[in-house]
């Protein structure tokens, strides 16, 4: 490869690295139009947790890793010391993931979980970048039969999974790599609210 080549090589992966995070940029500056509703969330998250509540969180895939980030940095810590509060991934139990998709098929293994684990006044959150996953639509569907709170965080709306939630942030990108990196932040962004909320002192 000439010295000419490589030039134009690494331009041509500059120049596509600097579009993906020229979309990422676009899509967090927009998604700032719905951090009041997050601020909301994490408002009323930190009274349910405060009083022996719990979260439940489900997603498939990346947002599988989503959902259990959110639970992790609950159960755990976020930036500052704090008790620890209740949240469970849903998809993080692979026995009770496989045994109710062979027994009941993969549309009911969170609902499943949702039924067993949720109380009324419990919060589900729902991570999907199509807003389309079955499972996590039965989920919600569940949670609210139940007498829970369920929020969608998902890509472009509207979509079924907002529609079959109590509320939804949604984030507008074309690519879901873009999408998950938007939930990531959101994610921060709740948890931030949640401590700021429960009065965690930052060091």
């Amino acid at each position: 490869m000439t010295a000419t080549t490589q030039r134009i090589a690494r331009t041509r992966t500059a120049t596509a690295q600097d579009r993906r995070l020229e979309a990422l940029a676009e899509a967090a500056l927009e998604f700032r139009a719905q951090v009041p509703t997050i601020e909301a969330w994490g408002r009323r998250l930190a009274g349910v947790l405060r009083a022996g509540g719990r979260l439940l969180a489900c997603g498939n895939g990346g947002s599988a890793a989503e959902a259990q980030h959110l639970t992790a940095e609950l159960v755990g810590r976020f930036e500052d010391e704090r008790r620890p509060l209740s949240a469970i991934p849903l998809h993080g139990d692979t026995s009770s993931v496989t045994a109710i998709g062979n027994d009941y098929g993969a549309a009911h293994v969170f609902a499943r979980q949702v039924q067993a684990h949720g109380r009324p006044g419990d919060v589900l959150v729902c991570l999907s970048t199509s807003g389309r996953s079955r499972n996590v639509i039965a989920a919600a569907d569940r949670a609210r039969e139940l007498g829970m709170t369920a929020w969608a965080v998902t890509g472009p709306g509207p979509n079924p999974l907002a529609d079959a939630c109590h509320d939804a942030v949604t984030v507008r990108a074309g690519a879901t790599s873009t999408v998950q990196e938007i939930h990531l932040a959101a994610v921060h962004l709740l948890c931030g609210v949640v401590d700021d909320a429960l009065g965690v002192a930052h060091g």
